[in-house]
């Protein structure tokens, strides 16, 4: 098939010898059109299309609370290995991520999205939740306490709207249920999962890592979150309050609901940021009282109360260096403290120390990790330990 171009010159140079100059001009200056018109549509076909990228990840820990890792002075293992996809196919966008582990391998997150215009965009699939800062309440590779409550980069199966201008962001979403589908959903192990969520109700007679005996899942969950951001002479200033509701499925046909709220604030000055963020939360089993909850994730199951309040209060700041490779350095402390658990259950809290180093393709966090009662630093959000210190070194080659 010809071009409208090649058309066009046909056109041209048929023309009768007798033909006035302002045809010839205006067959022309038809031909400048369709060549703007094919380059805009040849620069379109190029933003279209799907780009591959990922990680590979490794780590070194030092763990104070484990005589076999000190004895061996430590120990040094693969981290991760992942795939990420995204880009545009006409009009839809895509972003997608996989992950493999020594002992799980799970979808991060996967979804389709559709921008209505500059600032109204829609997503389905399995995205991130709107909650709290985003994208994360805080700077080390540890994360805060609300992770391992599944209220920091938490990722469920729904549908997402977001509207976005320089000053103002919503966020409204509908959960159906989490990323392995729910109480019901097709998996082999439900804890193999990235992000934490309920996967059943904690027993009075069953141990703090058992596999929960009565299962439980989220279901129909509600959120809404907005922010606004301020700008004060040179310091910009975000502040922002969340809201989660939902329903809790539960074996033996029982019912439940939970509910979460955070305010939260982010102010960004020259090199420094600050995230300050409050955040409750609550789970009920209809005919029981619960002090417990069952989570699951990076392929075991652990337990969380069933209510609390947090408080986080980090601060980072962020220079760039011409160090050989090394382009950026982020020093940041990272601080967070749960308290008003049921049944006079013990608080939590960690605090990390740490930078974050950019050296081309390689990002490397170096954390030092003071808690209590916190997971993967020798505890549980529903222990009563002492206090407990782990170095972390974990890089990766990002492609």
């Amino acid at each position: 098939m010809k071009s409208p171009i090649a058309i066009a010159l046909g056109l041209l140079l048929s023309a009768p010898a007798l033909a006035n100059d302002a045809d010839i001009e205006a067959l022309k200056a038809r031909i400048d059109a369709l060549e703007k018109e094919q380059q805009q549509q040849a620069e379109a076909a190029d933003d279209n299309g799907i780009t591959l990228g990922g990680a590979v990840r490794f780590q070194y820990s030092y763990e104070e609370y484990d005589d076999d890792n000190q004895d061996r002075g430590g120990d040094f293992d693969f981290d991760t290995f992942r795939l990420d996809a995204n880009g545009s196919i006409g009009d839809l966008t895509l972003s997608a991520q996989y992950r493999w582990y020594q002992y799980m391998d799970v979808l991060h997150h996967a979804w389709v999205g559709y921008d209505f215009n500059d600032q109204h965009n829609g997503k389905v699939g399995v995205t991130q939740v709107p909650f709290g800062i985003l994208p994360y309440a805080s700077h080390s590779f540890f994360f805060s306490s609300n992770f391992y409550t599944g209220l920091e980069d938490d990722y469920d199966m729904g549908l997402n709207y977001q509207f976005k201008n320089s000053n103002n962001q919503l966020d409204i979403a509908f959960y159906k249920n989490d990323e392995q589908g729910g109480l019901d959903g097709y998996v082999s192990d439900r804890s193999a999962r990235y992000s934490y969520d309920i996967v059943g109700v904690r027993l009075a007679d069953e141990g703090t890592f058992d596999a929960p005996s009565l299962e439980a899942g989220e279901t129909n969950t509600f959120n809404l979150r907005y922010a606004h951001t301020f700008d004060l002479s040179g310091v910009q200033l975000e502040l922002g309050a969340s809201g989660q509701y939902g329903q809790l499925e539960i074996d033996n046909n029982m019912d439940g609901d939970h509910q979460a709220a955070a305010v939260h604030g982010v102010i960004n000055y020259n090199a420094w940021n600050v995230q300050l963020q409050v955040t409750g939360y609550e789970y009920d089993v209809d005919g029981m009282d619960v002090d417990q909850m069952v989570v699951g994730a990076y392929a075991f199951y652990d337990s969380i109360p069933a209510e609390a309040l947090s408080y986080t209060a980090n601060v980072s700041y962020n220079l760039p260096v011409s160090l050989g490779p090394i382009s950026n350095l982020t020093f940041y402390n990272d601080y967070t403290l749960m308290t008003d658990k049921p049944q006079s259950l013990d608080d939590t809290f960690m605090n990390v120390t740490g930078v974050s180093i950019t050296a081309g393709g390689l990002f490397t966090y170096v954390d030092f990790v003071v808690a209590e009662n916190q997971p993967f630093i020798g505890g549980t959000l529903v222990g009563d330990g002492g206090t407990n210190q782990r170095l972390n070194i974990n890089f990766g080659y990002y492609f």
